[in-house]
This record gives structure tokens, C-alpha cells and sequence, in this order.
């Protein structure tokens, strides 16, 4: 049998440090769930949320402990998480904290007092009109720099290997037009330079990246993630340049070199696929957000979404030899309460004192006129209870789990902790799925999910893919394989169901699990325990496998259905569930890609 071709991008092979594909002798990996982005009372924005705790105090919180929320109540998690990045704003940062020190010159003007006195932000229910422009006018160098300071001191403070490991991060956040850019900004290790590049050194991502390469010259490693696509208006997977020349080969190699992530989920939305890009999948329409961040104004789908810039990735790949979006997958919360609980029972909303309660969420009516209910009319009740990142990694610490993110060996969730994983090869066993060793013979016979694998004319690649669930969430439902392609120049998709629950199987014609049956009672969010499965495992290939084209194939696994955050937020304040929000959710998780590659193209 021959092994299989394997393919290592020239922007991984150029980076220093990173790790092989494989671990040495078929070696297991253990999963590890975090949070890569995260606010606190250093973002100018979560500051006038009310938001108080600090980095130590978030990071404390990703360890397991109760913190405070904003609104005065305890939050915490059911379970500590394994790896946590803060991320604040770089623009401004820790300017309104600083103002509020009682040791500052200003502490008691009374402009200043507006802006920074918790119980008066509380009283009039969070963000103040003019406060960026209050910020910045404030702003200085030297209180960047010590906020900064003090910010990788608290990764450095927490960070127990083996136990929690603790990211140096920051948010890069510009736009375009209203558009989202957004950008997390991760490093590697406890290096990190003297103060973060932010929107007001440049707006145009591509300076971020520059920068970036210029740090690792320095021997300091970083990688940016770019979230919240799907509020880009188009931007943040376009096919030119941010000035608007062709993309080339040198683009895509440094592109790919800075972000080989996506955040495909977060509290302000799923960024997968949307309707009307995907309108032949029945899942397309889960927690989409529709609007640019901060307004009213829509987001265009068109350039926003993952699965669309994976399709445009590979056919710029087979049109010009390169690809600028070989995109690996991660979730994450975005919250600016310094942490997030992930079940949707539980959700305490994103910002602090504006969305803490049901009716300023718009879950539950603000009143009640001639026995009609009436909501606030507020973006918030878009918002999702979402997510996380999983990665495959040797262990938990800073270098294992940094490398599970260089090469994409990673997994998104909507906040469950499923675990899902996949790997690809030629003449793998057919029933590799269910062996003990699928891991050591995916990795000794084939790719994880990440990887590339040359297209073979002596037949399709067999993908071997696993999902357990989430003992605290609910039973799993179907097991998917996503397909992107390109043929003839024209770019195609298509959605397998490889695994159903309770023994049922996918009808060959359409590719589709039978309903199961699973239901979730409305009055009290009770859900069926005697359908669904704690595993899916599928040993696929694919009956339309075509090696001249371009291809990528990811995993989607979905949960039963569950009650969403806006049901729960109904029935415990005894209220029917608003109807224009979705009464129940299917929590998921997907893996990263791996991407197939014409032989005759290598």
C-alpha cells in the first residue's frame, strides 16, 4: 500500500519552532477546551459596561473560582477550563481604569466622575454616548504601556502547566466602512513586545501582519484570529487587497503565516455559512447574527462567511497556484464580564450592565399594553451563548497547545465540550473508528484535521471520524461531513450525514440521518433522554471523490435539540418565549478542515 502524499505549506515550514504534523510513534493527544478571547476592565468599552474585575480576576475565573458580574451577582463555571487568553482592546487601553484610580490627577473632575463611577453607570444602564471620544482624549503612551505591563503579568501569574495554561493576547480591532476586522492577537510564550500595534498605529490588517513578522525576526511568535466575519459587511474575505490590488502568492503566504485560524462562533453570532450562501443546507440558519457590530445597518453575507472564503481559498488555488484562506477553526465567548458561562440556562449576556437581565436582553417583555407583550427592540437578542475552542495537543501547556493552533489541529464548539476528531489517508481500515489506536493509525497512515492530502487517482481518501459528547450536555443527533469543492472553475458544496443516532442510518439518496425524534418541552425545557447517543464514529469515503479537483471536507456534529438562553430566560420569568426568536437550539461543533490537493499539482 502506498503511504499517502503529504503536503506541508511553505508559511508553516518558514515558521521557527513549530511542531511536526505527527507526534513521534503514533503518540496519543489529549483534547484540551479554552477561551481565546476575553475582556475585562482594561477594555475602554467593557469598562463602561460597569465591568470592574481584572485579568487576574478572569483568569482565576477560567481556573474555576466565582467572580463578580457586573449586576452584583456570582458567576462561575461548572468546569474550569484547560487554556485562557484575556484579550482587551489595545486601543485605549486601561485608560478609564487608570482615570478611575483615586491616586490620578483627574480622579475627581467631574467629566471623568461620569465616566468611570460604577453605580452610575449601573443606575443608567451602561454605555455613555461620547465615551470613546472621552477615552481618547485622555489617552496617553506611558498608561497603555503599564496597563499593558500589568496584563502579561497576570498570564504569567496563572500560568500552571499541566493545570491552566495562560495565552499573552490583546485584541487588534479595526473596521472598514462599519465593517468588522477585527483581530485577536496570541503569543506564543511569556515574550511578548513592549506594547501591542493597535488601529490607531494602522486600520489596515495587513500592517498588523507586517508587524507580526517583524516580532517573530525578534524571535517573539504570535498569530492573530480573526472573528466575528459575519458582521464584516463583506470585508474580511475579500479578493483583493485592503488596497485593492490583486491578491498574489506573497499575500496569501504572508496571510496565511500571521492568522491560520478563524473564530467560526461567539457570542455575537455563528460565522460558518449563512441562508443565502448555503441554501441547500437545513442547518445553515443557526444563530446568525445579521448586523455590523454596533448598528442597526445589515452585514452583506457575500465575504463574510467561513465556508464562502474556504470555497474562495481553493479556487484561488487552482486558478493561481496559492491560497489565502486555508483556515483552521476556534470559538470563543467575546464576553466583557472577564468570563462566560457557557450553558444557555445560564447566560448573563455579554456586557456587563446592558444586557445582564432578561428585559434589556429582549428575551422577556418590558410590558405588557392591553394584553399584548411589547420588548425592547435590542441587538442583543441575537447574541448566542457561544463558544469554545478545542484543541488535540501532547499536553496542557503553552507550547503543546500553541503548536495544536499552528497546525490547525483544532475544533470549534457552540459552548458544548464535545469532542470530535477526524483524520484522512488512502487504504485506511474500514473500521478505523471504532479501533483503540485510530488516533496512532491516523497519524502514522494519514492527516488530521488541518492538513492537506494529495489527490490519488487509484481512489478516495477514507476519512475516519469520532465524536463524544458532552457528559453535561445533551445526546448527539447526526455526525456530518461538510464538502467544499471546485470544478471547472465553478465552486460547489455539499452536506453528508455519515452517522445517526439510535442505530437509524442516512439515506443513500440524500445523504440524511431520519428524524430521531428527540423533542424539548417548551414549559420547562426538559429535553428526551432516550434518544441520542454519547458517540458517533463513521469510517466515510466519498462516493463522489474526484482527485483532478480542489477540495476541502470538515466535520459538523450536532447535538439534540435544547432550549435556547432567550426559552430559558421565558420559563423562569413565567412568560411564553418570544416568538420571533428561535425557541430551541442543536449546540454543535466542527472540526478544522483538511484540504485535498490535485497530485498533479504538487
Amino acid at each position: 500500500m502506498r503511504p499517502p502524499r503529504l503536503l506541508l505549506p511553505a508559511t508553516l515550514a518558514t515558521l521557527l519552532a513549530v511542531a511536526p504534523l505527527a507526534p513521534a510513534g503514533g503518540q496519543e493527544r489529549s483534547a484540551f477546551f479554552g477561551d481565546l478571547h476575553v475582556h475585562t476592565a482594561y477594555s475602554f468599552d467593557a469598562f463602561s459596561f460597569a465591568t470592574r474585575t481584572t485579568p487576574d480576576d478572569a483568569y482565576r475565573f477560567a481556573a474555576g473560582e466565582a467572580i463578580l458580574h457586573p449586576s452584583g451577582n456570582e458567576i462561575q463555571l461548572d468546569r474550569a477550563l484547560d487554556f485562557y487568553a484575556v484579550t482587551d482592546h489595545a486601543e485605549y487601553l486601561g485608560v478609564l481604569r487608570a482615570l478611575a484610580d483615586p491616586g490620578h490627577p483627574l480622579a475627581d473632575d467631574p467629566d471623568v466622575r461620569r465616566y468611570v463611577d460604577a453605580t452610575t453607570v449601573k443606575a443608567r444602564g451602561g454605555y455613555l454616548p461620547g465615551a470613546q471620544e472621552f477615552v481618547a482624549l485622555h489617552a496617553d503612551p506611558e498608561t497603555l504601556r503599564t496597563a499593558w505591563q500589568e496584563i502579561v503579568a497576570a498570564a504569567e501569574r496563572h500560568y500552571r502547566p499541566g493545570a491552566l495554561t495562560t495565552f499573552i493576547g490583546y485584541e487588534y480591532t479595526t473596521s472598514r466602512e462599519g465593517g468588522n476586522l477585527h483581530r485577536n492577537v496570541i503569543f506564543r510564550d511569556g515574550t511578548a513586545p513592549r506594547e501591542p500595534f493597535s488601529r490607531l498605529d494602522s486600520a489596515n490588517p495587513e500592517d498588523l501582519w507586517s508587524w507580526m513578522d517583524r516580532l517573530r525576526d525578534q524571535g517573539i511568535e504570535a498569530l492573530a484570529i480573526p472573528h466575528n466575519s459575519n458582521a464584516s459587511d463583506g470585508w474580511m474575505f475579500q479578493t483583493e487587497t485592503f488596497a485593492g490590488g490583486p491578491l498574489d502568492a506573497d499575500y496569501a503566504t504572508k496571510r496565511m503565516r500571521n492568522e491560520p485560524l478563524v473564530e467560526i462562533t461567539q457570542v455575537k453570532g455563528t460565522s460558518e455559512t449563512h441562508p443565502f450562501l448555503s441554501p441547500n443546507d437545513e442547518w445553515a440558519d443557526f444563530e446568525i447574527y445579521p448586523f455590523r457590530v454596533g448598528r442597526w445597518a445589515r452585514s452583506r453575507p457575500r465575504g463574510s462567511y467561513v465556508r464562502q472564503a474556504l470555497l474562495a481559498g481553493i479556487a484561488f488555488q487552482s486558478r493561481e497556484g496559492f491560497n489565502p484562506y486555508r483556515l483552521g477553526f476556534v470559538g470563543a465567548s467575546d464576553t466583557h464580564n472577564s468570563g462566560f458561562q457557557f450553558d444557555e440556562e445560564k447566560h448573563t449576556g455579554k456586557v456587563g450592565v446592558q444586557d445582564f437581565d432578561p428585559v434589556s436582553r429582549g428575551s422577556v417583555p418590558a410590558d405588557v399594553i392591553d394584553g399584548v407583550p411589547t420588548y425592547r427592540e435590542v441587538f442583543r437578542r441575537y447574541y448566542s451563548n457561544s463558544g469554545l475552542t478545542g484543541v488535540w495537543a501532547d499536553e496542557n501547556t503553552r507550547e503543546a497547545i500553541y503548536e495544536a493552533l499552528r497546525r490547525k489541529e483544532t475544533f470549534a464548539t457552540s459552548g458544548t465540550r464535545i469532542r470530535v476528531r477526524m483524520f484522512a489517508g488512502y487504504g485506511l481500515p474500514d473500521d478505523l473508528h471504532r479501533r483503540d489506536d485510530m488516533a496512532a493509525v491516523g497519524y502514522e497512515r494519514g492527516v488530521s484535521m488541518g492538513g492537506e492530502l494529495a489527490g490519488d487517482r487509484g481512489g478516495s481518501p477514507t476519512f475516519a471520524v469520532r465524536a463524544l459528547r458532552d457528559p453535561s450536555g445533551a445526546p448527539l443527533q447526526r455526525l456530518q461531513i461538510v464538502k467544499g469543492w471546485v470544478q471547472d472553475g465553478d465552486r460547489h458544496e455539499q452536506i453528508f450525514d455519515i452517522a445517526c443516532s439510535d442505530g437509524l442510518q442516512p439515506d443513500p439518496g440524500v445523504h440524511r440521518c431520519p428524524d430521531n425524534g428527540a423533542s424539548v418541552d417548551l414549559s420547562n425545557c426538559a429535553i428526551s433522554h432516550d434518544v441520542g447517543d454519547a458517540e458517533l464514529a463513521a469510517t466515510w469515503s466519498d462516493p463522489g471523490f474526484d482527485p483532478e479537483h480542489h477540495a476541502f471536507y470538515y466535520v459538523r456534529v450536532l447535538e439534540n435539540p435544547t432550549c435556547r438562553w432567550s426559552t430559558w430566560d421565558a420559563v423562569k420569568a413565567g412568560v411564553s418565549p418570544r416568538v420571533s426568536l428561535p425557541a430551541t437550539i442543536q449546540e454543535r461543533a466542527w472540526s478544522s478542515p483538511i484540504w485535498i490537493v490535485p497530485g498533479n499539482q504538487l
